[in-house]
């Protein structure tokens, strides 16, 4: 990678970084929305894997509520799986191209969901066969995307899990997923020696721009950045999806 590319990349993870640390989440999606500007999804999603795997991992042990969660989650964490696995080769194969516009929609449909304040209501009887397929459509978009907070987010939120409880269930939620992950990218031989570097840059960065969130948090109005956050990402997905659109439509 060039210097310009691995300079990028240090800016877009303290950007991701700093958003995790201040809200508890994000740090894939503004990864992924920012880096599929420079790069195909696949290639970004090699770089992303270890970070995202690392700070999760860390946001997941942080709370009491493991147990729980993982008794309430397991089936959206095997439909996962099983959605990811069944998906591979959606980012390298002959559709790869349209992965970028696939992305771009997400962030999109993220974003409204978020601005809009829209919250849905699934009772405790029916949590885990809507999980278990809330989980298989989520893999699917995450092996096509590598994004994995549509449609699992609004579930997550709609069976009624409290703040605290929700931010260490999306750490517990994102370590299975990427992990997951990491099957699809080795058997598309994209886990080579050639990310080490811009992958250790990327976490050491994910890491800084975490402190430096975290750090912040207290001083700053965490809805007010959540929604300016949301507003970046609805014009980031605009951009990727029609960006790429005109592009494919110049080559026929």
């Amino acid at each position: 990678m060039s210097i310009s590319l691995l300079a990028a990349v240090v800016v877009v993870f303290m950007l991701a970084g700093f958003v995790k640390g201040v809200i508890g989440l994000g740090l894939p999606t503004v990864a992924m929305g920012l880096l599929a500007t420079r790069m195909p999804p696949a290639h970004a999603l090699a770089i992303v894997i270890v970070p995202a795997i690392v700070t999760n991992i860390w946001q997941t042990f942080v709370g009491p509520y493991l147990r729980d969660i993982v008794r309430r989650l397991w089936p959206l964490m095997i439909g996962t799986c099983l959605g990811i696995w069944s998906g591979s080769g959606l980012m390298t194969g002959p559709y790869a191209r349209f992965g970028t516009i696939i992305l771009g929609i997400l962030l999109v449909i993220y974003a409204i969901i978020g601005l809009s304040k829209v919250r849905f209501s699934v009772a405790r009887p029916h949590e885990k066969w809507v999980g278990g397929i809330v989980g298989v459509l989520t893999g699917l978009v995450s092996a096509a995307t590598g994004v994995q907070v549509i449609p699992s987010m609004p579930f997550m939120q709609a069976i009624g899990m409290e703040k605290d409880e929700l931010v260490q269930a999306l750490g517990v939620f994102f370590t299975t997923a990427t992990v997951a992950l990491t099957f699809n990218l080795n058997e598309a031989g994209l886990m080579t020696a050639s990310i080490i570097v811009p992958a250790a840059l990327a976490m050491v960065a994910a890491f800084l721009g975490m402190y430096i969130g975290q750090s912040i948090r207290s001083r700053m109005d965490a809805d007010s950045f959540r929604r300016w956050f949301l507003v970046a990402m609805l014009l980031l997905g605009v951009y990727l999806a029609g960006n790429t659109l005109m592009q494919l439509h110049t080559a026929t």
